[in-house]
């Protein structure tokens, strides 16, 4: 998309204006086909194929393109061409499809009647992804929800063609559930899939991904973790910044760490500490995400739960993991998340690992309140109905992982600071009372 962009910036191609709607379609059963990783064909017509979709997609267009003279509609197969084509026409819009059956003079006729603006809606599936010049298309509606970014974007190439009369295209993209790895509009363009355009540009959208990308540097800033020790207070230092628990409750109940790292994933991070997060699997397997000896660089390991007779037979029944492997290290943050995000998310089952997953939003299972609260004091304690199951298991994996070694350790720093400004007070003082007065010798 980048290209595109740079492309419309040069006037190589027509300007364009994005507009993402929630069609409300549910993914979460339509399967993958293996090497594309697309949704397979059958199963995504089930799910998108529907009365209430297809109203609330010639709604859509009608709320935001009734104006427009030429839209191009992609569909998921044949019957979705047929029922969303019968849709439009119910609603008293002279919609017309072309398919793979359309005969040679018909589909010539058809798309002539089409170029001409004969009629304003043109619907297809898989016809007009690439190759194909129909340059006064000033709307491409995308009816079919996607994985493939190259997809997505030959879709919205169609549009962007130069053509008289035609001041940009308005691309419409129905979003279905983004619990299933959905490829929308929004992540061409670097922003969060959950985000909901409406009539952005190029330029638009381009300010508001670099808007986020200040925010995240703000975060970072701002929620910028302590290291380990802190610096030895020293004569006339500067005043020291702390963030300070009282607890390990307050420890764990911290979620800067996890609103930095998951504005740059679309995964459900935890941060342990401030060099180490975690992402977990349902079966035990996880992946540690940490800064290196040498303070600058991040490394991305993947630690693997043995069966219980391997674990067994390694000696280790306690503690059944494999030996960490390097997945990846990097010079930055960012790409070292980058690059755990793609090996997890060939690796780990997506429903379990979103960030906005729809687990996280449920109540909280007894068995989780019960682990989280041997750590907290009467009237500390959690309870179901005021914790989700999502923040339960960040809170889980963070006493797991060393909440408790880690909050000992800024204990005892903390401890030490207040001990070396106790110590330097009581010099001062001292000082301050053996201070001789010298008056004028008489």
């Amino acid at each position: 998309m980048r290209d595109y962009l740079d492309m419309i910036e040069s006037e190589w191609l027509a300007n364009a204006s994005f507009t993402t709607v929630q069609s409300g379609a549910d993914l979460s059963k339509v399967k993958s086909l293996g090497k594309s990783g697309d949704f397979q064909t059958g199963d995504l017509s089930r799910a998108v194929n529907n009365d209430d979709t297809n109203r609330i997609t010639v709604q859509a267009w009608l709320e935001n393109a009734k104006d427009r003279k030429s839209t191009l509609v992609f569909c998921v197969d044949l019957d979705h061409v047929t029922v969303l084509t019968a849709t439009f026409r119910a609603f008293g819009v002279d919609a017309r499809y072309i398919t793979s059956d359309t005969s040679k003079q018909v589909r010539a006729d058809r798309l002539d009647a089409f170029k001409r603006g004969e009629f304003p809606v043109l619907l297809n599936c898989g016809i007009f992804t690439e190759g194909t010049d129909i340059p006064n298309i000033d709307c491409v509606l995308l009816a079919r929800p996607t994985r493939s970014r190259n997809l997505l974007v030959q879709m919205i190439g169609r549009g962007l063609r130069l053509h008289p009369g035609k001041q940009n295209c308005h691309v419409i993209d129905m979003v279905a559930s983004l619990e299933t790895g959905i490829v929308t509009t929004p992540t061409l363009f670097g922003l969060d899939p959950s985000v909901l355009l409406r009539y952005s540009d190029q330029a638009s959208i381009e300010a508001q991904r670099e808007g986020i990308q200040r925010e995240q540097t703000r975060e970072q800033e701002v929620y910028s973790p302590l290291p380990d020790t802190f610096a030895k207070l020293l004569p006339n230092s500067a005043s020291l910044t702390f963030t300070h628990y009282d607890s390990v409750n307050d420890l764990i109940d911290d979620t800067s760490g996890e609103r930095f790292i998951r504005a740059i994933s679309q995964f459900g991070w935890v941060q342990i500490d401030e060099s180490h997060y975690i992402l977990s699997n349902t079966s035990g397997d996880y992946i540690r995400l940490n800064r290196q000896d040498n303070g600058t660089d991040f490394q991305v390991l993947y630690i693997a739960r043995l069966p219980t007779s391997a674990a067994t037979a390694t000696g280790a029944p306690k503690s059944p993991l494999a030996r960490p492997r390097v997945i990846a290290t990097a010079k930055t943050f960012e790409d070292a998340v980058h690059a755990a995000d793609t090996f997890a998310s060939e690796r780990f089952p997506y429903h379990y690992i979103s960030k906005s997953a729809a687990w996280r939003r449920y109540p909280a299972t007894q068995a989780q309140i019960d682990y989280i609260n041997k750590t907290r004091e009467e009237g500390a304690k959690l309870t179901v109905e005021k914790t989700t199951k999502g923040r339960a298991a960040d809170m889980i994996t963070k006493l797991k992982f060393g909440a408790r070694g880690r909050f000992e350790k800024i204990k005892q720093a903390k401890k030490k600071v207040e001990t070396a400004e106790e110590k330097k007070r009581a010099f001062q003082e001292r000082l301050q009372r053996d201070k001789i007065q010298v008056g004028p010798v008489r």
